[in-house]
């Protein structure tokens, strides 16, 4: 299987002060599903913000569908994010935008007709459990209602690479497993799955995933590419934001 991810030696700083990710290197494969694990503060969200190109990092190379975007010209990366479908911690729905219309957004952007759009939205939403808030504004859903909208969205368009931040954090656990399912779903079409989360219970769920673990804005392996079989994760550990 080819390469998809490729870090090597990366190195991300804030400002001044310390690196927030210091000597980071792993590969991941094109169709892999994995999960980054790591206590709060140990820089999970900073390493999303990276592979979804929010963030460019401070040295060291970063390659994703095997070129350098270091070195990418900024016309290029609007090209690029089309293909990486993101989930957000804070969900960042358009606020004017009903359910449907959220939904539908990234196959807009992508420039598909109307006639090509509803059908795969309806069914998202049934998929998703909003099939009858189609019409309702973000300020009106209750947060695991967001975070389902915010999934929907990432996933509508079969992005090459979906990296969720912590994606069932506001859902009961039904929920979640469904969650789960459609990532997985999508991730046997070929997309490659990057979920950070400190839910082991569920990562231990998907068998064929392998998870990384961050500590301190390191890899903790000396290789930084620490994956554990499944029934051979860590034990649990406190987590909130990172």
């Amino acid at each position: 299987m080819s390469t998809i991810i490729q870090f090597e030696n990366v190195g991300l700083r804030y400002g001044p002060g310390a690196e927030t990710l210091s000597d980071i290197s792993f590969s991941l494969v094109t169709g892999g599903f994995y999960f980054l694990t790591g206590t709060s503060g140990a820089g999970k969200t900073s390493l999303l913000k990276l592979l979804y190109l929010a963030q460019r990092p401070s040295r060291g190379v970063l390659r994703l569908f095997g070129e350098d975007v270091v070195m990418l010209h900024r016309s290029r990366l609007p090209g690029f994010r089309r293909r990486i479908g993101v989930v957000f911690q804070d969900f960042r729905l358009v606020p004017h935008l009903s359910t449907y219309d959220n939904i539908a957004l990234p196959l807009r952007v992508a420039g598909l007709g109307e006639d090509r759009i509803a059908e795969p939205v309806r069914e998202m939403m049934e998929w998703v459990g909003l099939g009858d808030r189609a019409d309702a504004r973000p300020a009106t859903l209750s947060g695991g209602e967001q975070q389902r909208v915010a999934i929907a969205r990432a996933v509508i368009g079969r992005p090459d690479i979906l990296v969720a931040d912590e994606p069932t954090g506001n859902v009961d656990p039904d929920m979640a497993q469904r969650l789960i399912g459609l990532f997985e779903a999508l991730n046997r079409l070929g997309t490659t799955i990057v979920i950070a989360t400190h839910d082991l219970p569920l990562i231990s769920t998907i068998a064929h995933a392998q998870m990384m673990r961050l500590d301190k804005g390191r890899l903790i392996d000396p290789t930084g590419s620490l994956r554990y079989p499944p029934g051979h994760a860590p034990a649990p550990v406190e987590e909130g934001r990172a």
